[in-house]
């Protein structure tokens, strides 16, 4: 259950201090005992080895808990993105990149299949699509509006410089 390739009877011999023939004999007691019993799991030999696997009529359960119930954490670069489109929303794409420094198509595209960023609008001067939050986005914060953000100018040098350096850039 912990490795990452089928595990060959010889490696579970050596480990286990069997001779091959009764590790090759249990694996198929194993593996007959799963099947018939209808367990969750399977023991099946695959690529010269053996490994576990979910039964196939586990599938879509199994399918459920990896997509829903198992949210991958974000990266970095995706919580840094998410917090300018949080903060200066409506926001189009290039302004959030210009803000970050680096290029941010594909982390919109994360940020906006996971459900926390969506399309606002168009720019009128760029014709840009702008983005903003959703209210999954709030839901997972654990807020109610916008409004409950925590306040964030504290934590930045002068803001009202950063604008007029990000005018210039879009300009």
């Amino acid at each position: 259950m912990v490795v990452d390739e089928p595990v060959t009877e010889l490696l579970l011999a050596q480990v286990l201090e069997v001779p091959t023939d009764e590790i090759r004999a249990r694996l198929h007691a194993l593996a007959e005992s799963y099947s018939s019993e209808e367990r969750g799991f399977e023991l099946r030999e695959v690529a010269g080895g053996w490994r576990f696997y979910s039964h196939p009529e586990a599938s879509s359960a199994v399918e459920r808990f990896v997509l829903e119930g198992q949210q991958a954490k974000l990266t970095q670069a995706a919580l840094e993105t998410l917090a300018v489109i949080a903060y200066r929303q409506p926001v189009s794409r290039a302004r959030v990149s210009a803000i970050r420094g680096v290029n941010v198509e594909a982390v919109m595209k994360t940020l906006v299949n996971r459900g926390l960023v969506e399309e606002a609008g168009i720019e009128g001067e760029s014709g840009a699509i702008l983005y903003q939050t959703t209210g999954y986005f709030l839901e997972r914060l654990g807020i109610a509006s916008l409004a409950d953000l925590p306040e964030i100018a504290p934590h930045l040098p002068n803001i009202d410089a950063l604008d007029s350096v990000l005018d210039t850039l879009t300009d």
